[in-house]
Order: C-alpha cells, then sequence, then structure tokens
C-alpha cells in the first residue's frame, strides 16, 4: 500500500492494518455486502456499501455481494434487481457473480449434520411459546429443552424427516446445543433451521426447511473465504453465535466479524418494516418515491453518487453511534452540485411582463454560461421576447424597506438581460395583478445604466418562446426530529403535509425542453431540480426539486 493508503481513516482500516503488521493478517483482504432482498436500499446501507467497497479498495481486495435470501416468503426479484442497481450506481463492482446464500444450501444442511454428528445440535418439538418460557430472561438463565437429549441417531432422522416433507410449519426446529445458561441469550440453543413451505426465488420448491440467518451468514462468510465480515452494532451480542458456528464445523476459513455504528438520521426513518408501510399504506409513491431515504429515492430526487459517498466520508465509522443532522447530508449534494451543475432560469409562479418599447417582431438571442465559475462548462443561447415572464414574488406594489426586486417606477436587471423599468400594472376583473408593463433600457446589456440604479437582479423567462413543465416541491418527509420516538403516537403521525408541493405549468427556458438527465440543474435563485424521467410523457416535463440553495448545516459548520 502506498503512504496515502496506509493512514488509517477508520478504527477498522486500523485493526486490519495492526493486524497486517503483526502478521496475523496475511494475503487478500475480502469483505462482502450482504443485503437481505426483502426490500429496497436506503441511506443506512449506503453507508455499509462504501465502508465493505471502500475497505476492499483500500487493501487492494476483493468485495463480494451477496443476497442473505433465507425468507422466501419476504423476498422478491424485484428487490434483488434493485439492489444490483443501487451497488452500481454508487459507483462499485462486486468480485465475480452475484452471490446467494441459497448458493449454498446443500452446504449448510451438511454442516448442520455435521453439527447433529458431533452432539451440538438437536430437534426441539417446542412450541414457539414454551420455547420463550424455557429461554429464562436477562436476569434469569433458561432451561434445557425436554428434547435436548435425544440420540444423535434420532435427531439425523428426524433432521431428514424435517427436510422431506414430514413435518409441518411449525411444529419441530432445528436448535444448535450450547448452553441454556448464558448470559448471552443468543447462545441458549438458538433456532438453526426452521420448516417453511415456501417456494424460493432462487432453489424453487426443492427446500421446505430453511436455516436462520445467524447460522447461514457465518457459513456463508466461511464458504467465500472472507476475512472481515462487518455487520452494524445490533449483531455485537450475536458474534459469540458467529464465532461458535464456525468454530464447531469444518469450516474452510474463519472470518473475523467487527461491528461498527449504524447510521441514523433525524427527520428519518430507515426500518425497512415502516418503509414497507409507507409504501403499502399509500403514504408515499413506491419505494423509489423522492422522498424516501431509499437509494432509488434519492436517485430519482437527484442526488449523486459522489454526494452520497462523500457523506459517508463525512460521518465516518465508528463504535459510538448517535444520530446524525440530515442537514449534513443535504449540504453534501449542495457541495457537489455547486461544482457540477448547469445553471438555467424557471419561472415558478409566472406574471407576464410586456416591454412596451422593445419591437414586437423582434427576438435576440441571449448567450449566457452553463456555469458562472467554470467557463468549460460553455455557454446557452436564451430567447430574449417582447413578452416575458418573472415570478410573482419578485414585484410588490409597496415594497418594504430594502426590497430588492420590482415595484412600481423601479428598475431590476433580468438576470444575464437588460435592465428595465416597471411603468404600468394591468388587473384582472377580479383584482388580481396579471400583467406588467415594463420600459427596458437597451443600453445596458452587460453594462450598469447612466443615471440610476437597478434594484437588484431576478429571473426570467421568454413567454413566447419557453417550455412549460411541471415541478414536484420536495420536502422533508417527517417534521418531527425523531418520528418514531414518541410511543404514545404511531410515527405516520409525524408525516409532513407539505413534503410533496406540485406546481404546474411553470415556464423554463427553451434549453431545458430537452433536458440532461445525468446531474440537476441549479434553477437560479430557485435550488437545485432534476428531471424526472419516469415521471415525464411526450409534451410534459417534470422536475424534482433535490435540495434548496440555502444550506443552514454548512454555514453554521462554517
Amino acid at each position: 500500500m502506498s503512504a496515502e493508503s496506509k493512514k488509517a481513516h477508520n478504527f477498522i482500516q486500523s485493526l486490519i492494518e495492526d493486524a497486517i503488521e503483526k502478521g496475523e493478517h496475511t494475503g487478500k483482504v475480502v469483505t462482502r455486502f450482504p443485503p437481505e432482498p426483502n426490500g429496497y436500499l436506503h441511506i443506512g446501507h449506503a453507508k455499509s456499501i462504501c465502508l465493505n467497497f471502500g475497505i476492499a479498495e483500500t487493501f487492494a481486495g476483493e468485495c463480494n455481494l451477496r443476497f442473505d435470501d433465507t425468507n422466501p416468503e419476504k423476498e422478491e426479484q424485484e428487490y434483488i434487481d434493485a439492489i444490483k442497481r443501487d451497488v452500481s450506481w454508487l459507483g462499485y463492482e462486486w468480485a465475480g457473480d452475484v452471490r446467494f446464500a441459497s448458493d449454498y444450501f446443500d452446504a449448510i444442511y451438511d454442516f448442520a449434520v455435521e453439527l447433529i454428528e458431533k452432539g451440538k445440535a438437536y430437534v426441539c418439538a417446542l412450541t414457539a411459546e414454551e420455547m420463550t418460557e424455557y429461554r429464562g430472561t436477562l436476569k434469569e438463565p433458561g432451561r434445557n429443552s425436554p428434547y435436548r437429549d435425544r440420540s444423535v441417531e434420532e435427531n439425523l432422522q428426524m433432521f431428514r424427516d424435517m427436510r422431506d416433507g414430514k413435518f409441518g410449519n411449525g411444529e419441530v426446529v432445528l436448535r444448535a446445543k450450547i448452553d441454556m445458561a448464558s448470559p448471552n441469550i443468543n447462545l441458549r440453543d438458538p433456532i438453526l433451521y426452521r420448516v417453511r413451505y415456501a417456494d424460493h426465488h432462487q432453489t424453487g420448491d426443492k427446500w421446505c426447511i430453511y436455516p436462520m440467518y445467524d447460522f447461514t451468514h457465518p457459513i456463508s462468510d466461511a464458504m467465500e473465504g472472507i476475512t472481515h465480515s462487518l455487520c452494524t452494532l445490533e449483531f455485537e451480542d450475536h458474534r459469540p453465535l458467529y464465532d461458535w458456528v464456525v468454530a464447531s464445523i469444518s469450516a474452510p476459513c474463519q472470518p473475523r466479524q467487527i461491528e461498527f455504528a449504524r447510521l441514523n438520521l433525524n427527520y428519518t426513518v430507515t426500518s425497512k418494516r415502516k418503509l414497507r408501510r409507507l409504501v403499502d399504506e399509500g403514504h408515499v409513491d413506491g419505494w423509489d418515491d423522492p422522498r424516501m431515504p431509499t437509494i432509488s429515492g434519492m436517485r430519482r430526487r437527484g442526488f449523486t453518487p459522489a454526494s452520497i459517498r462523500n457523506f459517508c466520508d463525512m460521518i465516518g465509522v465508528n463504535k459510538a453511534g448517535g444520530t446524525v443532522d440530515v442537514g449534513m447530508l443535504e449540504h453534501a449534494i449542495r457541495e457537489d452540485l455547486n461544482t457540477h451543475a448547469p445553471r438555467a432560469m424557471c419561472v415558478m409562479r409566472p406574471l407576464k411582463v410586456t416591454l412596451i418599447n422593445y419591437p414586437e417582431d423582434r427576438t435576440e438571442t441571449l448567450e449566457l454560461p452553463v456555469h458562472p465559475q467554470n467557463p468549460d462548462m460553455g455557454t446557452r443561447l436564451v430567447p430574449w421576447t417582447r413578452e416575458l415572464y418573472i415570478d410573482r414574488e419578485d414585484f410588490v406594489e409597496e415594497p418594504p424597506r430594502k426590497w430588492k426586486r420590482l415595484a412600481p417606477d423601479q428598475a431590476v436587471r433580468l438576470r444575464g438581460g437588460y435592465v428595465m423599468t416597471c411603468r404600468e400594472i394591468i388587473r384582472d376583473d377580479s383584482g388580481e395583478i396579471v400583467e406588467l408593463r415594463c420600459e427596458y433600457d437597451p443600453n445596458t446589456l452587460g453594462v450598469n445604466p447612466e443615471g440610476y440604479k437597478p434594484n437588484g437582479v431576478v429571473h426570467w423567462v421568454s413567454a413566447t418562446d419557453s417550455v412549460e413543465a411541471d415541478i414536484n416541491v420536495y420536502d422533508r418527509l417527517f417534521n418531527h426530529e425523531n418520528p418514531d420516538s414518541d410511543k404514545d403516537t404511531d410515527f405516520t403521525d409525524h408525516l409532513n403535509p407539505d413534503s410533496l408541493v406540485r406546481l404546474e405549468k411553470v415556464r423554463a427556458e427553451k434549453s431545458l425542453g430537452q433536458p440532461r438527465g445525468d446531474v440537476p440543474y441549479q434553477f437560479e435563485r430557485e435550488g437545485y431540480f432534476f428531471f424526472d424521467e419516469e415521471a415525464s410523457e411526450a409534451g410534459r416535463l417534470v422536475f424534482n426539486r433535490t435540495v434548496t440553495l440555502r444550506d443552514s448545516w454548512g454555514k453554521g459548520k462554517g
């Protein structure tokens, strides 16, 4: 490794470097990302993806993508496809083919037989309620199952009968024989296999018994030669069981499990069960709704792979846990888009302006920069016509103190264009303002006017040579900092009713008629907006607001 790559960025990297220096680890570093295909990946998974693939890259090793598919009733091909797409979109490439825990079901079955033959596993017929009673509590030890002392031969036959479909769902289970008095409840004869009649998305109806996650995971790691199995902290108490499984079978290698704190964001929920409820109950428009913390939702909203990876670098990897301010995530996307997002103008609440001294049959083409700080991004052409649109919020009849936009008999500069002065207000029959009649100063293109000072700069588009679009103005999905913390309310009670505001028939500059789909635009003075190809149809453009321009978190840290 280079001197730069040897520099520890987190405690896991330090542990691996220390083991290498001491000769405790030799050979290639192999990690894995092991999602369960029972939902879409979210921002918490992004942290795990960046860590597992990042550690492998740091040590010139490999990272496998393996689906821990031990629960066929909740798993679907849709989730498998979505997870593969998300990992690739984030910029990572897994080693070899995609793997499945189900690839090892035959081997896992054989290892279970090995445990039975060693007297370390037995078939138990306690009901779920009885098993809970026998397990004991954190303060009291458990009691041995009355089936714990079956003979090896009887257990082998009963396990074969389980495999061959001679027991019903929940009738019997295979349990490890460890220690019912252990202070770690995970070691009190945990279940290794259960009977489950369900077709599997990979193995079909071959099996009617399925191994438990805590039995499958260490064996899958060992089968793949994983050297470092990186898990979130909720698996810390499961590590003794992980180590027991690997040590009790003829495993081809002994991976090391290391735990780190999971990502918790305020104003967000990342429980798959709760995210599924949001989808199933219609609170959002699917797993990829841009308000969801799923990677697919963030992608559709306009988050970039670089912004998510940078965010994961910013929050770091530790064992302390805690909650991260969602403003930090918003800061990460602003930092990326401020550098890379092309600029454009879009009038959200159009108010017509007629330049009374501009020729009706004349059109000018103004050349504006795509990015004012990056001339290499080129220029864009914006038509200037007699009839324009500005935003209604940029005009008031009675301007407050320090007003920096348009008002009667006051002048403003139109971004990249001329200076104009409001001369007349046109109203409809109800008294609503429907048009402003203004004079433009033909001597002010690119130069300051003589004898007066404009009152600010506003954005605009041509009324006759622009495109119509719909805007989804997205905000945070929840209005409570910790939406699932209140035991007296359901987390859905804290949904933000203003998390989505739809603006129809906004007017955007002509260049957006053929929008880019790889990066959001900065709509000047409004925020960052991403073209929603999925929602757009022929003749109808839809843009999603990625994030506002204002960065309160970044300013607070500056």
